[in-house]
């Protein structure tokens, strides 16, 4: 129906450029958004508590400063290839979704190990048995928003004419490794896999994307014979804040102009939100983010009551400029205080994977939404209005919202989305915990064969979760090539996800008659990354 609406909507009838007329919205598919998702994370971790005392600085420099407890890493045993090979087959097994059903998939990613090579190519292979090749997107680099670029790709192809009625499967992947120094504890790694499409539990609000970008080189990557970043700390901080706070703006008029259009008199506040999500290059990062986002309501507020509620005792700062305030102690001790509510109850429970695994780069926002869902019963989220906040250096940034189904009945799509991140803790629990000297082993590893040729890794197999898929082996010529950890073992924790993924189909096709492609023979379980 898509192709023939479009086939004869008349070019002179849509007014300005880019706007379509309001007949349009008919012929878009319904509550396109997040389907089902994936969170995977490596299987090894470091107590900052511990690599405190091992980098000589004081106790709660990590843990209290930055807001961190864990820090996940990867050995030389996993690169984005394997990362992202990993959560993409889960997902897909878990589901009970055939390859065949999904035509378009992206990667957002800024762990590049191929100048020219997307690690979607890679991904391909996956769907080398069921013989769908007819698979569109590529990979979407800046920095940490990779992901979310990916992601708006994907539900815009779901709602143009382009869309064939199958899925869009969302990649966000990164191994987050910093030199020896103050930077270094703000690591991690993992990815996320998202699938879109139509009647989906979480519904991407139309119209409402606050965004904004801007030239700064706050974090960057200029070596590329090197996993390090060149980081400057405190323009990072500030580009962050300065962003947040022009995407909300943004974000607010463009709601207030729709609740105007609806016939409601009102502005937006954070108490419009029930749950409110931020990219976390660390947690406390993240609990100052909800604190400015308190500040922006109070500077906006025509007359805000300072004799009680959230605002009681904050009238000192009526008059500051927030743009001079990024590293103001007193503004920030303030509203950091008065928001303390707003942030156990709306933002806390977003920081798990975060806290326990550290900064995933382009996953970490949606590993945030992820502990959202896993900490919290379908009726608790029901009908819930969910902010994101997505920020990528460089630097580019989007403050849009989700809007969680109503339907919280047992077997419906938001009940099988929440079940299926209900074991987020417990996986979490189930890691291996490394000392910081293995740690530092680890990274220097990394640092000494990063992009070396005709190299075998030395890290153990048997230390990564069963399924994950891992590297094997890096020939003369660069090419990868890859081989997964048997399913089968003794941990009784994967052993019930099995259980649970072999399970029949519960996600419905976007339409009922679905493409069909010819399947071919399987290939071997030893993979490379081709020879093209």
């Amino acid at each position: 129906f898509l192709y023939k609406y479009y086939d004869t909507l008349p070019y002179r009838s849509m007014g300005m450029p880019g706007s379509l007329p309001a007949v349009c919205e008919a012929a878009w598919p319904k509550d396109v958004g997040i389907i089902a998702m994936e969170v995977y994370f490596p299987s090894q971790y470091v107590e900052q508590a511990e690599l405190e005392e091992f980098d000589g600085v004081g106790a709660g420099k990590y843990t209290v400063g930055l807001g961190q407890a864990r820090m996940g890493f990867c050995s030389d045993r996993e690169d984005i290839g394997s990362l992202c090979l990993t959560v993409v087959q889960r997902l897909m097994e878990r589901s009970g979704l055939s390859y065949e059903s999904v035509g378009r998939l992206e990667v957002g990613t800024e762990t590049i190990i191929d100048k020219s090579k997307s690690t979607k190519t890679v991904l391909m292979q996956l769907f080398e048995e069921s013989g769908n090749t007819d698979v569109e997107g590529v990979d979407t680099t800046n920095a940490c928003y990779g992901g979310t670029a990916a992601l708006f790709n994907a539900l815009n192809w779901v709602e143009s004419s382009s869309w064939d009625g199958r899925y869009a499967l969302v990649v966000a992947g990164d191994i987050a490794v910093y030199a020896t120094g103050s930077a270094r504890p703000t690591g991690g790694a993992g990815a996320v896999a998202m699938l879109v499409g139509p009647n989906a539990p979480l519904v991407f609000e139309r119209g409402l994307r606050g965004t904004h970008m801007q030239h700064a080189y706050d974090f960057y990557k200029p070596d590329m014979v090197s996993e390090y970043p060149v980081v400057d700390g405190k323009l990072s901080i500030q580009c962050y804040l300065s962003a947040l706070d022009r995407c909300y703006s943004v974000y607010r008029n463009k709601i207030h102009a729709q609740w105007q259009r609806e016939g409601l008199e009102k502005h937006c506040s954070l108490e419009d939100f029930g749950f409110m999500v931020f990219h976390s290059p660390y947690c406390k990062l993240v609990q100052k983010s909800l604190a400015r986002l308190m500040l922006n309501d109070f500077l906006c507020h025509p007359s805000p009551d300072t004799q009680s509620g959230p605002f009681s005792g904050l009238e000192a700062f009526r008059d500051v400029k927030i743009e001079d305030t990024y590293f103001d102690r007193d503004v920030e001790k303030a509203f950091m205080k008065a928001s303390s509510e707003a942030f156990e109850s709306k933002t806390k429970a977003s920081l798990l994977i975060s806290n326990q695994n550290g900064n995933m780069y382009t996953p970490s926002v949606y590993g945030c939404l992820a502990s959202v869902l896993a900490q919290h019963a379908p009726q608790q989220l029901a009908g819930q209005r969910i902010g994101v906040f997505s920020y990528g250096s460089g630097f580019a940034a989007t403050l849009y919202s989700i809007k969680v189904t109503q339907d919280a009945t047992p077997g419906s799509a938001l009940d099988k989305l929440v079940s299926s991140l209900c074991d987020l803790q417990a996986r979490l629990d189930s890691r291996k915990k490394v000392s910081p000297d293995v740690f530092a082993q680890n990274m220097k590893l990394r640092e000494e064969t990063h992009h070396l040729a005709n190299y075998i890794p030395q890290g153990s197999v048997e230390e990564l979760f069963p399924g994950t898929w891992y590297l094997t082996r890096v020939d003369e010529k660069h090419r990868r090539q890859y081989a997964r950890r048997s399913m089968s073992d003794d941990r009784p924790l994967e052993a019930g996800l099995i259980t649970s993924c072999i399970a029949a189909e519960h996600i419905p096709s976007p339409l009922k008659k679905m493409p069909r492609i010819p399947t071919t023979t399987a290939g071997p379980e030893v993979i490379s990354n081709g020879d093209h």
